[in-house]
């Protein structure tokens, strides 16, 4: 590899590898076995993907580091309030505040995105300044609109005066745990009809408008999910299905399994349905690449760590969803508009995209993602602390997005996923290894939070020196060289 180009690959990874090494260098220093690292950080990555997910749209669309996420976790907090304080539990009270967070947050986007579009350029600054306004509100809203203007009895809600809410409100009799212990089975038999349902109405729509149908590919898909859902009726398969957690072991296995089942399915599909070429290399390289990790599997250690992992199904099911709606998104003609406004709004405007509108949209996205992300956040947490669940929501999303690599002005879902990774072993290791190294816990917290702050400021930093530095090499020469032209 040219040297050159292996200097490029190091500088622009520079953070990832920074932390790579503070990770690796803590884990050792704790002395904890992986083991104990794992289980824990699965249940971190649980917890906070869909809210750094949740920043990638506006990144894209150039407004940059989305502060303004803490308004959508305002917004599912009232919502969970309120279906609390009505005690709809279950999966069916978590659908409920889904479906109240979900317009809450769609209006709180929309204002953003107004205010945003009257500050282009400074949407950082506005946003963390916005979301200390909303906190004024929101504090208003829940000490003194609660139970002073709007009657509420509910003595294990309000506090004593029955005016204002308890500072910590207890989800176990409502949603705790509400997606995270939803059965596989379940999952499969939803997930099918849906399939059933998605080709007879993509079927019927296409027919209405006259348009072809491939009934080949459509008859293809209904008779494997047939096959998918037929087989949950094997009672092994069906014992397997009903739990709820999943063995990392087995998802491995499951992945790797899937992905050569998923080459063979491409191979019938470019083959004989759609008369395409197949990219054998490519279908070459996912097996090779399944068989390597599914081998790596045998090794003791990796084995340990696998077998001691529980994945809550649902929840990264729901991850996994919302990377590929930001891939599909990019795809379509509205995120085009949005990477095109991204890289300059002059070029966007000459093509005939509204800016404006655009912006708003994608903060609209952003802001209904993030509230939805600290449902899940909380239902996995168990408790909701009414006064402090969103205070810190925005700087550690940023600070994990922005350690896997990503800008100011780019992101996307492997950048996400790495610095939820990294910043989240820090987060566990750090406490351990400042004990055994000062003898002290708090050094190492205090280390984390400097890191969650210390990463923003560093990649607020070089935002702005990038801006100078760009604007003092478009400024016209003068003198005799510019004389001499």
């Amino acid at each position: 590899m040219d040297k050159k180009k292996l200097y490029r690959i190091l500088f622009d990874n520079k953070v990832v590898i920074l932390f790579v090494v503070l990770c690796v260098g803590a884990t050792i220093a704790s002395k904890q076995p992986l083991t104990f690292v794992a289980p824990e950080l699965f249940t971190r990555i649980a917890r906070n993907s869909v809210l750094v997910l949740s920043l990638i749209i506006p990144v894209i669309a150039g407004m940059g580091l989305n502060f303004g996420i803490v308004i959508g976790a305002m917004a599912a907090q009232i919502a969970l309030f309120w279906t609390t304080y009505w005690g709809i539990h279950g999966i069916l009270g978590f659908l409920a505040t889904v479906c109240m967070a979900t317009p809450i947050a769609v209006l709180f986007g929309f204002l953003a995105g107004k205010l945003f579009n009257k500050m282009k350029g400074s949407e950082m600054i506005g946003g963390l300044v916005l979301s200390y306004f909303a906190e004024g509100l929101y504090l208003l809203l829940f000490l003194f609109i609660f139970g002073g203007v709007i009657p509420l009895d509910n003595p294990t809600l309000m506090i004593a005066t029955g005016v204002g809410v308890k500072n910590t409100i207890d989800l176990s009799s409502t949603i705790k745990y509400a997606l995270d212990t939803i059965p596989m089975l379940n999952i499969i038999e939803v997930g099918f009809y849906l399939l059933v349902l998605g080709n007879i109405g993509t079927l019927i729509l296409k027919k209405s408008k006259g348009l072809s149908v491939n009934m080949a590919a459509v008859v293809l898909r209904l008779a494997a999910g047939a096959v998918i859902y037929g087989l949950t009726f094997v009672p092994a398969i069906e014992q397997l299905l009903v739990q709820d957690r999943l063995l990392l072991l087995r998802a491995v296995e499951i992945c790797c399994a899937g992905t050569v089942v998923w080459q063979l399915w491409r191979f019938v599909n470019d083959k004989y349905i759609y008369k395409r070429e197949f990219q054998v290399k490519r279908a070459a390289a996912a097996i090779v690449t399944a068989a390597v990790v599914y081998a790596l599997t045998y090794i003791p250690a990796i084995f340990n760590v696998l077998i001691v992992v529980q994945l809550p199904v649902m929840t990264y099911i729901c991850i996994a969803g919302l990377g590929m709606f930001n891939n599909l998104l990019m795809k379509t003609r509205l995120g085009q508009n949005m990477r095109t406004v991204g890289q300059s709004r002059v070029v966007a405007n000459a093509a005939g995209i509204n800016v404006d509108r655009t912006r708003i949209i994608a903060m609209i996205f952003s802001t209904v993602l993030a509230s939805w992300g600290q449902l899940i956040f909380l239902q996995n947490v168990g408790t909701f602390s009414t006064y402090g669940a969103h205070t810190q929501v925005g700087q550690f999303a940023i600070a994990a997005l922005l350690v896997g690599g990503a800008s100011v002005q780019k992101a996307n879902n492997r950048q996400a996923i790495t610095g939820i990774i990294l910043f989240h072993t820090l987060f566990i290791v750090a406490p351990l290894a400042g004990r055994e190294l000062f003898g002290d816990a708090v050094i190492g917290e205090y280390f984390r939070v400097f890191v969650s702050y210390g990463v923003i400021a560093m990649a607020l930093a070089m935002h702005a020196w990038k801006k100078v530095v760009k604007k003092d090499n478009k400024k016209p020469e003068s003198g005799p060289k510019a004389a001499a032209a």
